[in-house]
């Protein structure tokens, strides 16, 4: 969600061209107050989100693609536009915040993984050539004993690194991307 799209007001023209690429998730909220924490009282940009909305929001993009459509209905009476625009303010700060944060940890904990695998490469490249080389002494064979394992553990720790921990950031990083990219409404609905 760039700061521009999405506001009250927002045009729909500028959702994506395909209906298959906007997923409709809808809130209704009795006040603005249901979007944060209930112990957080500062001013809405600057308030936590609720942990409630969070997961919510979550179940309800897990097979969302991208695109999201986050539609907002309070009743008519309730509406504030100006409160609008800085709710809408604070989700597209803390969606593209947490996405950029998650995306560096994720490059992060790769980098490290491949670090670990190119030390435990060399260390096994060490430990062959002291084997083959000339390993006649006792000094020699103890930097065998020493590289070798040292090389499988940073081998297969930087493997774990790139393929497992990685792979748990994914979840997060994918949501906050769809919504990062999405757009948020605010709709009026009359109470019967």
């Amino acid at each position: 969600m760039s700061k521009k799209e999405g506001f009250p007001g927002t045009d729909f023209k500028e959702l994506p061209k395909s209906h298959d690429q906007v997923n409709n998730v809808n809130f209704w909220l009795e006040d603005y107050s249901d979007i944060f924490s209930d112990f957080d009282h500062r001013s809405y940009l600057q308030r936590a989100l609720s942990f409630d909305l969070l997961c919510e929001l979550k179940r309800a993009t897990r097979e969302v693609k991208d695109g999201v459509k986050l539609n907002f209905y309070l009743h008519h009476k309730k509406r504030n536009k100006s409160n609008e625009k800085l709710i809408e303010e604070r989700l597209v700060d803390h969606f593209s915040k947490h996405y950029h944060i998650l995306r560096y940890e994720r490059n992060k904990v790769i980098y490290t993984g491949l670090a670990f695998i190119l030390f435990g490469v060399i260390l096994m490249f060490g430990a062959a050539y002291l084997l083959h080389g000339d390993a006649s002494t006792l000094f020699l064979a103890f930097l065998i004993i020493l590289l070798e394992p040292g090389g499988w553990f940073l081998f297969w720790e930087g493997l774990d690194l790139v393929v497992f921990d990685a792979d748990n950031l994914k979840p997060d990083l994918k949501f906050y991307k769809k919504m990062n990219d999405g757009f948020i409404f605010f709709h009026s609905y009359d109470k019967q």
